[in-house]
């Protein structure tokens, strides 16, 4: 048997800072809902869970225009939990291995491309560039680069919520993605592009971003291969 993942995308979440009366998951940037971004760019899995809260229905009707196979998953308590509750609703009978995203999130496509075709377990980060970032704590051995913890105060990345992990190890949490992995550092780092969007600065450079064809002078660099 191949390398089986399910893919589970949190979007349950209100966006209070953002202030433009939606969910994060259907901001558009260039015209296209973040969400519809992160489908077209999965057309080649078959295991979609989208985990939805606040404005389930609006969400769940974009998600079908594009895929009608994706499953929904309710995290009824959005407003006291994070997306850590989130990912451990949606991983009951996943497969081996599952590929946690966010819905607030776009992704560089030469870097998702990068996490679809990884097999194994990986913690995502990237340049720090948002106000108050979770970040990564990384260090070297043997050539490779590892996560070996996660800090608000001192860190070489920021923490963007990508990680893909085995499933049995995703299945109990309430906070954060990140307190789901802890227990089990170390894993491998890969350093991702993507633009998180918490407030209409960090809009406004995300629709920059996108037009610019994902050109920023940020060339990240990968560590896992």
């Amino acid at each position: 048997m191949g390398f089986s993942r399910t893919v589970i995308i949190s979007c349950a979440g209100m966006g209070n800072r953002l202030g433009l009366g939606t969910t994060k998951a259907l901001v558009e940037i260039d015209g296209k809902p973040l969400i519809v971004r992160h489908l077209e760019m999965l057309k080649g899995e078959t295991d979609i869970r989208v985990v939805v809260g606040y404005q389930a229905e609006k969400i769940i009707n974009v998600v079908r225009q594009y895929r009608k196979d994706a499953l929904f998953v309710f995290n009824h308590n959005y407003r006291k939990t994070g997306t850590g509750a989130s990912v451990a609703l949606a991983s009951r009978y996943a497969n081996e291995y599952i590929l946690s995203l966010d819905g607030d999130l776009l992704v560089h496509p030469d870097d998702m491309k990068k996490i679809l075709s990884y097999e194994g377990e990986f913690v995502g980060g990237g340049t720090i560039g948002t106000d108050e970032p979770w970040m990564v704590q990384t260090y070297e051995k043997d050539g490779e680069e590892f996560v070996g913890g996660f800090s608000q105060n001192e860190g070489t990345y920021e923490w963007n919520g990508i990680t893909q992990m085995r499933s049995s190890k995703m299945m109990d949490g309430v906070g954060h993605v990140f307190q789901l992995i802890e227990p089990h550092l170390p894993v491998k780092f890969m350093m991702l592009r993507t633009r998180e969007i918490d407030t209409i600065n960090d809009y406004e450079r995300a629709v920059d971003w996108v037009k610019n064809g994902f050109q920023d002078g940020e060339e990240g660099q990968t560590t896992v291969s």
